[in-house]
């Protein structure tokens, strides 16, 4: 058994020759299903017809969201490794009806907040934990892709940080303590919903849907464009059916930050 995690960035004109060459090489794709009229499932079959190979969906396991910010971090915790076990179950009972090489098809990079990895990882623990030892170990590997900070910079024609400075990936859950903690040059993914009380004076990069036909983009400091993100956010969700934003949140300069 063998698995290939291609990160295949927003779609067909991100494949990478070296992705593109992998995903010919696989049996079937398995990629969960998480509606009938699933957007991003459509997405990956379009990428996966492109190179003749077969698209197994499975319907995602029921996820016990809590979309307030009240929830804890265990309790996010929780809910997300059950549903990953959950995930763990299903794709297995794919690999052993069908066997052969299967491919997950990541979007933007495998490496940036997303399961995937982690998913495959415990399928490789109970793979062999079931099959040792008449059975070969499931084997598996990672292949990069174009991520949404990557394609956030280019669209708006920016370096990620400040010269000499970092720049902090975080999330949508976790930014208020991040800027309480100090973060000041912040890339934010995983957004629900779009809070950006207080920042008035801070600068944002802001994009959604990028590299698609829905693609958003809007800059500027905040109070001046709060409301057009929250326009645009509504247009490309209205035009996908679904929105993935990110954005790069950025603090008024000081004498001690270059531009």
């Amino acid at each position: 058994m063998r698995v290939r995690i291609l990160g295949v960035g927003m779609g067909p004109q991100h494949v990478t020759p070296e992705v593109a060459d992998a995903l010919r090489g696989c049996d079937y794709v398995i990629a969960a299903q998480k509606a009938d009229d699933d957007g991003l499932l459509a997405a990956r079959r379009a990428i996966a017809a492109a190179h003749g190979v077969e698209v197994v969906a499975v319907p995602d396991p029921a996820r016990d969201r809590d979309p307030s910010s009240t929830a804890t971090t265990a309790e996010y915790g929780v809910a997300v490794r059950d549903w990953h076990a959950a995930r763990v179950d299903a794709y297995a009972q794919v690999l052993r009806e069908r066997g052969g090489t299967a491919a997950f098809l990541v979007w933007g990079d495998p490496s940036l907040y997303d399961s995937t990895i982690r998913v495959v990882e415990s399928l490789a623990e109970q793979w062999t934990a079931q099959h040792q030892p008449a059975h070969l170990p499931l084997e598996y590997d990672v292949l990069p892709g174009i991520s949404a900070p990557q394609l956030l910079a280019a669209r708006h024609r920016i370096v990620l940080h400040r010269v000499g400075q970092p720049v902090h990936i975080t999330t949508a859950r976790r930014l208020r303590d991040d800027i309480d903690a100090g973060q000041r040059n912040l890339c934010v993914m995983l957004t629900g919903t779009l809070d950006l009380t207080g920042l008035d004076d801070w600068s944002i990069w802001w994009g959604a849907n990028l590299g698609t036909d829905s693609e958003e983009l809007v800059s500027g400091r905040v109070a001046d464009v709060s409301a057009a993100i929250g326009d645009a956010r509504a247009r490309a969700k209205d035009a996908a059916g679904w929105v993935m934003d990110v954005y790069l949140l950025r603090g008024p300069a000081t004498h001690a930050s270059a531009p």
